[in-house]
């Protein structure tokens, strides 16, 4: 059995298209077996709620009179400084960078409470942001400062670019030492207090094509309640991570740097987020189209949540000092029962991330596709799998003669 995206679209446009979510095709292959639930659905789509660090928006302000060269520059957005370096009219913010005067960990934990994913919820509400900025002049471009309030009907360009999304599998944090720790996943309780883990497993969109064999660079996705497309792997990208026998790797490995028209979408799923004693993210909800081109791929995407396991590693020594070791390895299964084993030890359990969100994404992505909004793109280039060698490579720190 062998299918094209071609061939499904044509089923979209004809509104005879099967399509079911990633938890939905668990069952129906448990009823129906692998070779026809593949030939009977066309598309299973996921889904991820979860703070996504290395995201942020790119805009154009548009000319002022006289006009202004921002390049170069000093420019904030509601007190958040935001990149100037790329030419006079355009910057970029990160989903990370906070107020200049913000007290940071200097009161710790700090509370991080306003930050560049926070200026990209706010525009999306609608809310007017305060742009000052501060330019050194030119011949073409003598204006030195300006003071506005912009929103986002006013930017000519509003982009969301992240580098960054969508990592597929995680690890599950906890902590040994004697003291609470403040860290990206979360508050982590002293001797082995809680276990913070941050997937959707199972409706996870990487978990669900693990060898990336229906994503690749120009994939059309849901991307913060809008469109999106896949512009490249994310940074970070380790597909040689290792897997298990159903080829789900077992550790952090494939990302996915993720492009879309700001204006299309929601605030309802682009969440300014604060991370006590750590710094402030953005939550994405992000979801991915997996065509049934093949019974392979539908068996990759009826992973169920037993069969996808996470390590779980101390983030009081192992992971800021880059120790390799790690405490063990647990199902998203056991994780989302509330309760894992460590070491001996009951330890209790909270997701980061949103799976009732997740579902809601993939459901959305599900309706989109029913109702021939949505027609499935064929990707332009591949994302890096196991066989290309890539792998995640620390820095090498060299002395400065």
């Amino acid at each position: 059995m062998a299918k094209t995206i071609a061939e499904i679209n044509q089923k979209i446009k004809a509104g005879q298209a099967v399509v079911v979510n990633a938890e939905e095709i668990i069952d129906i292959v448990k009823q129906k077996g692998v070779k026809k639930a593949a030939q009977e659905v066309d598309v299973v789509t996921t889904g991820t709620f979860g703070p996504m660090c290395s995201s942020g928006a790119y805009f154009n302000i548009g000319h002022t009179q006289p006009r202004i060269k921002l390049g170069g520059g000093r420019v904030h957005l509601n007190d958040i400084p935001v990149y100037t370096g790329l030419a006079a009219l355009d910057v970029y913010i990160g989903a990370t960078a906070i107020p200049d005067d913000d007290p940071r960990n200097k009161i710790y934990p700090g509370e991080f409470n306003y930050g560049g994913g926070h200026v990209i919820e706010d525009l999306l509400s609608g809310k007017d942001i305060r742009l000052i900025a501060t330019a050194y002049g030119t011949d073409c471009y003598p204006r030195k400062k300006l003071e506005t309030l912009v929103k986002l009907d006013d930017l000519n360009e509003a982009v969301l670019f992240n580098v960054r999304n969508a990592y597929q599998n995680y690890n599950v944090a906890v902590n040994l030492s004697d003291k609470t720790i403040y860290t990206y996943m979360g508050v982590i309780k002293p001797g082995l207090g809680n276990a913070n883990y941050c997937s959707a497993g199972q409706l996870s969109p990487l978990l669900n094509d693990p060898h990336y064999k229906t994503v690749g660079i120009g994939t059309k996705i849901f991307l913060g309640g809008g469109i999106g497309y896949v512009a490249w792997q994310g940074t970070q990208h380790n597909p040689t991570a290792p897997r298990g026998e159903n080829g789900v790797p077992k550790r952090p490995a494939g990302t996915l740097a993720v492009i879309g028209d700001l204006k299309q979408m929601k605030p309802e799923w682009l969440r300014g987020t604060s991370m006590l004693g750590y710094g402030t993210t953005i939550t994405v909800g992000l979801g991915l189209p997996i065509p049934i081109l093949s019974e392979e791929i539908l068996g990759y995407a009826a992973v169920s949540d037993a069969d996808i396991l996470a390590p779980v590693v101390d983030y009081s020594d192992a992971y800021p000092q880059r120790k390799t070791d790690i405490l063990g390895e647990v199902s998203y299964k056991q994780l989302k029962s509330g309760k894992i084993s460590v070491s001996g030890k009951s330890v209790s359990t909270s997701g980061l991330s949103s799976y009732s969100k997740a579902l809601k994404i993939a459901n959305q992505l599900k309706d989109w596709i029913q109702s021939g909004e949505f027609l499935l793109t064929e990707p332009v280039a591949e994302i890096p799998g196991v066989e290309s060698g890539i792998s995640f490579k620390p820095l090498k720190e060299r002395k400065i003669e």
